[in-house]
């Protein structure tokens, strides 16, 4: 059957990798520095840096999907705003 049912680019391929790198990294750093308590943000929910990664990664989808609705192609911009939103969950939730 293969890999034909799903038309691979390389934007697509670099996603997948990212976010596998990304679940593993934090793997690696919770098995190295196991702990990443429990906080409190503006959001006011207890997170851990996995809920915060999960967090961002939801908003950041929402974010291009917002923009490709909004303004089409190219998507650098909406790139930037998931950036600036994965920046702050860290940061503040």
């Amino acid at each position: 059957m293969g890999l034909s049912w799903m038309a691979w680019t390389w934007p697509t391929a670099a996603f997948f990798i990212f976010v596998a790198v990304a679940i593993s990294s934090m793997g690696v750093w919770e098995y190295f520095v196991p702990g990443g308590a429990p906080r409190r943000g503006i959001f006011r929910i207890d997170t851990t840096r996995g809920d915060r990664l999960f967090i961002s990664l939801l908003g950041s989808a929402f974010i291009m999907i917002a923009w490709m609705a909004l303004f089409g192609t190219p998507l650098w911009g909406g790139v930037g705003v998931a950036v600036v939103w994965a920046l702050f969950v860290f940061w503040k939730v």
